[in-house]
């Protein structure tokens, strides 16, 4: 059964907001605590404490008792992933002290919060918060997190487990899309979604509010007052850059019954290069949306092996070797001219359906073939959509 997450905006008195900050005060002291013990532990016998020690600091610590032990758990986890990660030869940071800034929720993992209404959320020991519950959680809850944002906003984000009925399959047709920074996404019928560069339209208020806030003195109520006001815009930025990924995966999804992507490794990309573009075209969040709304969609997402998919010929498979500048796909064997985005996109759908495709480049005389596609899907699901939903795709490309 798929698990559901439900973000709604929470209202908590100044008197609730003061005890929700002790408690992740607390919490901080927790950590930072077990984090030092569990250091001092592993220098004198080369081991870390088990779980079981770790949750004698959770007595008498003032935490709620299941918020104190999912921090231990967050603890041991970080602690078992660093000795994974080693053990395969991968970097893997190890756990961190932490402060005010970083510490920032509270978990609640089986109990200590019951919903009220469609106003009011219960939570133990702060009593009834206020909550804006904009639409009904469906499932059986499981979890509450309550999360206090950098602009100082709090938030209630429950899980649930859902059982979705599977209905008819999406009738729409299949599709490749090449993610880039010139455009959005060119898919391979021929359309393309702009790329509305949002971090342009906040450039300037960002670097003002960077720079009223490094004139602050450390530690003055002026600085913490300008740093709420750079984290505003922050948020604004964030959610603006959120908003357009989720209604661009939404309509993809119920326009096309099967999507294929390339599976880019965004962060190892933009540590090499373009960086900031390609953070804020935000690829990864955006193949993480197509791939959880896909599965009540009735559509399937399929990521590809993106090695040579602008440089291979989309008709016979030559390999066309092309600078970042060169625009154009010009195949020096089979005569296509197309535009290199689109050439991307249809070697993409190629290789997600394991089509096969050769040239007749007489120095080479093996055949070309794309198997880079593994059978299966990433996310599935058969939902029926709605007739509001069943449009043109031309008029999309232009929203």
């Amino acid at each position: 059964m798929p698990i559901r997450s439900w973000k709604y905006r929470s209202y908590p008195s100044k008197t609730q907001q003061k005890e929700m900050s002790l408690h992740l005060w607390l919490c901080k002291e927790l950590w930072n605590e077990m984090l030092t013990f569990t250091k001092d532990i592993y220098k004198k016998y080369g081991k870390f404490p088990t779980k079981r020690t770790l949750r004698e600091f959770v007595k008498d610590s003032g935490l709620y008792s299941q918020v104190g032990q999912e921090l231990v758990d967050r603890l041991v986890e970080g602690l078992q992933r660093k000795m994974t990660m080693k053990k395969r030869g991968a970097t893997c940071g190890f756990p961190r002290f932490k402060s005010m800034d970083s510490m920032k929720s509270l978990i609640y993992p089986q109990s200590g919060f019951k919903l009220i209404g469609n106003r009011k959320i219960s939570v133990s020991p702060f009593g009834e918060v206020n909550l804006k519950k904009h639409r009904e959680v469906k499932g059986k809850i499981k979890t509450l997190t309550i999360k206090r944002e950098s602009s100082g906003k709090w938030f209630a984000i429950l899980t649930s487990l859902t059982s979705e009925a599977v209905t008819n399959r999406n009738p729409g047709k299949p599709v490749g899309l090449d993610l880039g920074l010139k455009t959005f996404a060119t898919m391979s019928d021929g359309n393309i979604i702009g790329n509305p560069r949002h971090i342009l339209k906040y450039e300037a208020k960002l670097r003002d509010c960077q720079r009223f806030l490094s004139k602050k003195k450390k530690g003055s109520k002026n600085r913490k007052r300008a740093k709420r006001r750079l984290a505003f815009v922050h948020e604004k930025l964030r959610n603006t850059r959120n908003d357009f990924l989720h209604k661009v995966s939404h309509k993809l999804v119920h326009l096309y019954s099967f999507i294929a992507l390339e599976d880019l490794a965004s962060q190892e990309m933009s540590e090499k290069a373009y960086g900031k573009q390609i953070n804020d075209a935000g690829w990864s969040k955006f193949i993480s949306c197509m791939c959880y709304k896909a599965e009540s969609a009735g559509c399937t997402v399929q990521l590809v092996n993106p090695k040579n998919t602008t440089n291979e010929c989309s008709r016979c498979g030559a390999l066309v070797k092309k600078t970042l500048r060169e625009r154009q796909h010009n195949c020096l064997y089979c005569g296509l001219s197309i535009d290199r985005d689109l050439n991307a996109a249809t070697n993409i759908l190629n290789r997600a359906t394991l089509r096969t495709v050769s040239h007749s480049q007489s120095s080479r005389e093996q055949r070309l073939t794309t198997t880079d596609g593994t059978p299966g899907s990433n996310a599935c699901g058969d939902v029926s959509i709605g007739t509001s939903m069943k449009q043109d795709a031309t008029k999309f490309i232009q929203w």
